[in-house]
């Protein structure tokens, strides 16, 4: 599907077309960092240490790359408060909220699916060990 380019920087968005702009917003939305920080930031601002506790297994220096990547794209907001030491928050933007609604909807159909996939995954593979097997 192929829209317009409001910024007239080409003629149209195209995810498929190689040169597209979309492409890296796509990359950014699928990394699986992006998803889960995006998610866990519906609930509100929250601080650096919080958002690392919440996506259990990130380590620090890929939080940071990956809150510094949504915010150049327009989809978290960071606001430092002065006190000592900094106090500084994450809350998704407008445009951050509007991701947040498919990415959830991905979110659940994994979590409600994980199940179905890894019996077809496992049912799959014993297909393949019975050819073999008779080959």
């Amino acid at each position: 599907m192929t829209t317009v380019c409001l910024t007239g920087q080409h003629s149209d968005h195209d995810v498929y077309a190689a040169q597209c702009p979309c492409r890296a917003m796509l990359d950014l939305l699928a990394n699986k960092w992006s998803a889960l920080a995006i998610g866990a930031l519906e609930d509100g601002p929250q601080r650096f240490g919080r958002l690392q506790r919440h996506l259990q297994g990130v380590s620090p220096k890929v939080l940071t790359q990956t809150l510094r990547r949504l915010e150049e794209s327009g989809l978290v907001d960071r606001t430092v408060y002065p006190a000592v030491p900094p106090h500084v928050e994450y809350s998704l933007t407008e445009l951050g909220r509007s991701a947040a609604v498919p990415l959830g909807m991905l979110r659940s159909w994994v979590e409600d699916n994980i199940d179905n996939a890894a019996r077809a995954g496992a049912s799959a593979a014993s297909c393949v060990g019975e050819n073999t097997a008779q080959a």
